[in-house]
């Protein structure tokens, strides 16, 4: 692990958190808390920031899940971390809240090949796979909004995580070979959207805000 601070924020999905990496550490505040994404997340960053004793011009990058999730979410993610990113002069780094629910399973379960899919509503679910190994995660498709019965995955065994296996586990198990199960009720994490941004293969992807 890069030794970096990175402050990151998760506000894609039912699940609400914010999360510090300092020199390979990870503090995090998180709850599931459906609608009330604005009302918690400059409390719980203040709270880690705190807990650190750091400021936010002393960070080097502010980090934030975007996306695939519901648009208001997301839009609260990108709003704050663009506001923080752009009064302490810091770049923002955005990353895939499917990866970061990948790398949350595989820690976990142990499990290396992971295939995440958000429930999208409307019949669809938000799908991608992935192969994570220690703390990178390097996708195996292209991320994407699908019916359930399109989805897709390289041949091999698969390990399910998301909302999406809640509702569609039946259609997506005729999809792909699913041996080691899945896990229904997951959801990013703002810790593995930090640990995702502190890889140093992502340091392209660290943009002005």
């Amino acid at each position: 692990m890069t030794a970096v601070k990175l402050l990151a924020l998760d506000t894609a999905t039912e699940a609400c958190s914010a999360a510090l990496l300092v020199d390979g550490a990870v503090l995090e505040r998180y709850e599931l808390a459906p609608r009330r994404h604005a009302a918690l997340i400059l409390p719980m960053i203040e709270a880690v920031l705190a807990e650190a004793g750091l400021r936010a011009t002393q960070l080097d990058a502010v980090a934030f899940g975007r996306g695939p999730g519901a648009f208001t979410g997301v839009r609260v993610a990108v709003g704050i971390a663009q506001g923080i990113a752009f009064a302490a002069d810091l770049p923002v780094v955005p990353v895939s809240t499917l990866a970061a629910l990948a790398l949350g399973a595989a820690r976990e379960t142990g499990h290396t090949r992971i295939a995440a899919a958000l429930d999208a509503r409307m019949g669809e679910i938000y799908w991608g796979t992935y192969a994570v190994a220690g703390e990178t995660v390097d996708a195996l498709g292209e991320e994407c909004v699908r019916a359930p019965p399109a989805a897709s995955a390289p041949p091999g065994d698969w390990f399910g995580v998301g909302s999406g296996w809640s509702v569609y586990s039946a259609i997506l198990c005729q999809r792909l070979a699913v041996g080691g199960g899945w896990l229904d009720e997951r959801y990013p994490r703002a810790g593995d959207v930090a640990r995702l941004a502190a890889d140093p293969r992502r340091r392209g992807e660290w943009v002005i805000a």
